[in-house]
């Protein structure tokens, strides 16, 4: 995995777009068969997959093999054996991702309790996959097949799509796979849902000229976003704050946690936005996925806009499911008992868990006891609960639990605010603009622990949360913010970083502009003649070249 990694197969190499180049002409020669088409590039999708992540394409095999199969029995199975059968598909689907999301976490919480009886089949297990899978397993670190959180997630909600009855099963695993595996969106979203996406599978290829130069855009848009903004971004400030926040001042801090905001933005839409260029191209629709989420004038606006095929699906399979606005439900307290579980574990020793326990107990003794706050609690619980299986979603670290924890509880004060003031309105220019500020910025902080708990480098994506330095990186940064920011060298500070400055200032006016404006340059581009289109696209190409002749920066959300 390391190896794979330090030599990544992703849209920003030029080995990808040869091979981008060779699955469109073999779509050519078989453009009128569409399932024909449709198992090329399943094919084409796994070979991706492999040049990403090496042994691990059985993992997605076994994955796409197993839900085919099983949404098959689910559609044909009735009462309590449908139920069944979709908590097999959910309980192959959760075991496999907690297993290599949550393994080397869960071997260390429990090795003071299982000692060698956990060590020996362990380290077998690594031998193994080192003379089988060519990796460099080790006994405390579970590789991490890239991708993983988001074909599970995809897989998942087809299988209880089907359950549910909203889509039929698909006939062939060959258009199942490609649906799983859709090379474009496979490694870092969006997440696809299949009653959008399985339609399109038994569709000819069409592309209008319109269509061709809107994608052409994005793949550009999505190109320059990540190469001169987020990377330069990264590479010049962030990462080396982030690295020791105590050795900067507190305003270099500030600059680096507003960097970061517009680095994981620009990194994560930049990537989105080249999966949907390249999937349009195809002949396919991928779902947007972000809405210039730094407009939100509130937390919940944000959510609407931020990983938007994320925080759907967090909705529509978890948090209508418990009950929504409604209040708790059975699958409330089954899901708060695994999420405290977790979170107990994820503590240091024993004494820690002991406290965190009788703290929960008290603190349920106190709802239990005054019904009006019984009643409060509940209607926010699966909001708080939602989130904070989010925040869980991207990684086993208590820096991660605490960002899902603060941005559900910024939700449930935004509802009791909106509920007590005339502001909800938003009937005012300088209402929007308040709104949108203290959004921006709330959603800032919290990345304090967001940013402390990710990896950054191609070398460091399969390793383990070190989750004390996380922590304490997260604290030395609020420890430099709050009582070192005063005596910080404010006007040297902006003369040193004034490139950065002037780019932030850059991105964050373009992301700012009315929306209209935007759908104006992009049909404008998209309706351009052949050669304007060449001359801006060869511009872009060797721009984006310039700007990686100081390295490629990983794509931030292939660690999740």
């Amino acid at each position: 995995m390391t190896e794979v990694l330090s030599q990544p197969f992703t849209f920003l190499n030029l080995s990808f777009w040869l091979f981008l180049g060779v699955v469109l002409v073999g779509m050519a020669t078989v453009e009128k068969r569409v399932q024909a088409r449709n198992a090329f590039l399943f094919l084409a999708s796994l070979f991706f997959y492999w040049k990403t992540s090496g042994a691990f394409v059985a993992i997605l095999v076994f994955t796409t093999v197993s839900d085919w199969w099983l949404g098959r029995r689910i559609s044909k199975a009735h009462g309590l054996h449908r139920k069944l059968w979709l908590a097999t598909s959910l309980t192959i689907n959760l075991s496999v991702l907690m297993y290599f999301k949550y393994a080397y976490f869960l071997a260390d919480a429990l090795q003071p309790l299982l000692g060698a009886h956990w060590n020996a089949p362990h380290a077998a297990l690594g031998q193994w996959a080192n003379a089988h899978l060519g990796t460099t397993f080790r006994v405390d670190q579970i590789l991490l097949p890239v991708g993983i959180s988001f074909y599970t997630f995809q897989t998942m909600s087809y299988a209880i799509d089907v359950y549910r009855k909203e889509v039929e099963p698909v006939r062939s695993i060959l258009d199942f796979g490609f649906f799983v595996s859709f090379f474009p969106q496979l490694v870092a979203g969006p997440i696809v849902r299949a009653k959008s996406f399985i339609p399109q599978l038994h569709r000819p290829y069409a592309l209008t000229r319109e269509e061709f130069g809107m994608g052409l855009f994005w793949i550009i848009n999505g190109l320059i976003k990540k190469v001169w903004l987020a990377d330069y971004l990264a590479v010049n400030l962030v990462d080396r704050v982030f690295a020791n926040p105590g050795s900067y001042s507190g305003f270099e801090n500030l600059i680096a946690l507003y960097a970061y905001s517009l680095q994981v933005y620009a990194d994560f839409s930049g990537y989105t936005d080249m999966a949907i260029g390249i999937a349009l191209l195809m002949g396919f629709h991928l779902p947007t996925n972000f809405q210039s989420p730094y407009k939100a004038r509130n937390v919940g606006e944000f959510w609407r806009r931020w990983h938007m095929s994320l925080s759907s699906w967090l909705k529509d399979y978890l948090y209508i499911p418990m009950g929504g606005n409604r209040g708790a439900s059975t699958f409330t307290w089954i899901s708060a008992a695994f999420l405290l579980t977790f979170v107990v574990l994820l503590l240091p020793n024993a004494g820690a868990r002991l406290i965190l326990l009788g703290g929960m107990c008290i603190a349920a003794a106190v709802v239990y006891a005054w019904p009006a706050l019984r009643a409060r609690v509940s209607t926010n619980i699966n909001l708080v609960m939602t989130m904070l299986i989010g925040g869980l979603w991207h990684g086993a670290s208590w820096n991660f639990v605490l960002w899902g924890a603060l941005n559900g509880l910024g939700l449930v004060v935004y509802k009791g605010w909106k509920r007590i003031s005339p502001w909800g309105a938003y009937d005012r220019i300088w209402k929007q603009a308040i709104g949108t500020v203290l959004t921006f910025h709330f959603i800032t902080w919290t990345r304090i622990w967001f940013r402390s708990g990710s990896h950054v480098s191609w070398e460091s994506l399969d390793n383990p949360h070190d989750i004390w330095t996380e922590w304490f990186t997260a604290n030395a940064m609020i420890e430099r913010l709050t009582s070192g920011f005063w005596s910080s060298p404010f006007g040297a500070v902006c003369t040193a970083y004034s490139p950065v400055l002037c780019l932030m200032a850059a991105g964050l006016a373009i992301h700012l502009l009315p929306e209209e404006w935007k759908q104006r340059y992009r049909l404008g581009f998209a309706r351009a003649s052949m050669p304007v289109q060449v001359v801006v696209t060869l511009g872009a190409i060797a721009l984006a070249y310039a700007g990686m002749s100081s390295g490629v920066q990983p794509f931030i959300y292939f660690q999740f």
